[in-house]
């Protein structure tokens, strides 16, 4: 085929539902990893909440979305994806406005009334259920509206779209910091979802229905738990991968504090953070490439020592340029394990449970994030304030990650028959 028939082929191959919501996805994106930059120096320097706590919030914020994740399929599957989108864009619009807000004086009465802990909790579970609602409904349109011969390709464009607004969140987040104020940019973040609000309610229509979608009801997601759950073999295995999540996620919950407590208090950390998203970029395929050959599992437990080895540039030498290090070796470990992994689930899942295996793949994230962040917090806190000795934080992340490497080899030497799908 042709260059230009492969163009035709791709032109033709999508609904304009498809790119309407991926389009939509780089928005969201941004205004995730945007708000997701700013977020624990917002909570500790803005809002004054102690270390520990910060840790904790932050760890929420990234963490009740891959929870509810599960359910917001099937939420997304019963309204419908135009509907879905609609309300997730506009809950997460409501959401970062009011998290950009939550220091001003019309806030006032509120925080007075209303613990300051429990109404930041429940400001940071609200872009949750938003987001919940926007990755199913984009995947699931991404399946629908593709046609079989471009749907890979259609997948590809998501996962690209991803890390560009990844990518551009960070960014867009330091000019707000420097020319607006930081509660400016959780507001620059609303402001980029409710656009998307719009967009939907004007571009987007429902993509078509196959006679194979079914609508999997809340009971039926609750059942697929409990499938999920009597499987203890994959279970210990998402709970292992999990601690490559806790150290993963400290590049917004720790890092952020410990830039600007311990090495400059000036450092632009939103604009440092994009080389992680843009490392991803450049290097995912190559990565995959080059790391094809190697058992999924093995490249699964590479990654994971990669990151976390990461975390010792910075721990050696506190330095700017030295975080950016860090955050280009943990984004090289991320472009090794992450493709791997799905794959290494896909072939994993029972015939015909593929569905239900996925979906959970996405459990770690989320218990890495709740974890991470009432652990970082805590190591923050004792080795920063308590004992002023803040870069050995580092080497307790890093050892926690080769500590998660050591566990999934030690789980691929006793459970061999389930690695050996890996090599399939």
């Amino acid at each position: 085929m042709s260059i230009s028939q492969r163009f035709k082929e791709i032109r033709e191959g999508f609904e304009p539902a498809f790119w309407v919501a991926n389009i939509s996805e780089i928005f969201e994106r941004l205004a995730y990893y945007g708000a997701f930059s700013s977020l624990a120096n917002y909570l500790h320097e803005s809002l004054n909440i102690p270390i520990e706590q910060t840790g904790s919030l932050a760890g929420l914020f990234g963490g009740m979305v891959w929870f509810l994740a599960i359910l917001g399929g099937a939420v997304a599957d019963r309204l419908g994806f135009r509907r879905a989108l609609s309300s997730a864009y506009l809950i997460l619009a409501c959401a970062y406005f009011l998290l950009g807000s939550l220091g001003t004086a019309w806030m006032a009465p509120v925080r007075s009334a209303v613990p300051l802990m429990g109404l930041l909790a429940f400001v940071l579970i609200l872009p949750a259920l938003g987001i919940s609602m926007v990755k199913p409904s984009v995947v699931g349109t991404t399946a629908r509206a593709s046609r079989d011969n471009v749907r890979s390709i259609g997948y590809s464009i998501y996962y690209t779209l991803v890390n560009i607004g990844g990518a551009a969140g960070p960014y867009i987040a330091s000019w707000a910091h420097r020319h607006l104020g930081v509660e400016n940019v959780f507001r620059v973040s609303a402001l980029s979802v409710l656009l998307m609000f719009f967009a939907i309610l004007l571009f987007f229509k429902e993509p078509r229905r196959s006679g194979e979608v079914q609508t999997v009801s809340l009971v039926e997601t609750g059942r697929n738990l409990f499938t999920v759950m009597t499987n203890p073999r994959f279970m210990i295995f998402l709970l292992i991968f999990s601690g490559y999540w806790i150290v993963y996620w400290q590049l917004y919950i720790v890092l952020p504090i410990y830039i600007h407590g311990y090495i400059d208090s000036q450092a632009d950390v939103e604009l440092l953070l994009v080389t992680g998203p843009v490392t991803v970029i450049c290097l995912q395929f190559l990565v995959t490439y080059l790391t094809q050959k190697i058992p999924a599992f093995q490249a699964i437990t590479l990654g994971t020592l990669i990151s976390a080895l990461g975390w010792l540039v910075v721990a050696w030498h506190p330095s700017v340029w030295a975080v950016v290090l860090t955050i280009f070796v943990i984004a090289l470990g991320e472009v090794v394990l992450s493709p791997r992994y799905y794959e290494y689930v896909s072939r994993l899942a029972p015939p015909g449970q593929q569905g239900t295996y996925m979906g959970f793949a996405f459990m770690p994230i989320g218990i890495g994030s709740l974890v991470g962040g009432w652990l970082g917090g805590r190591l923050m806190h004792h080795f920063g304030e308590v004992v002023q000795r803040p870069s050995h934080v580092w080497w307790a992340i890093s050892g926690i990650g080769i500590g998660t490497a050591l566990l999934m080899w030690l789980y691929h030497f006793m459970v061999k028959t389930d690695m050996d799908v890996a090599k399939a």
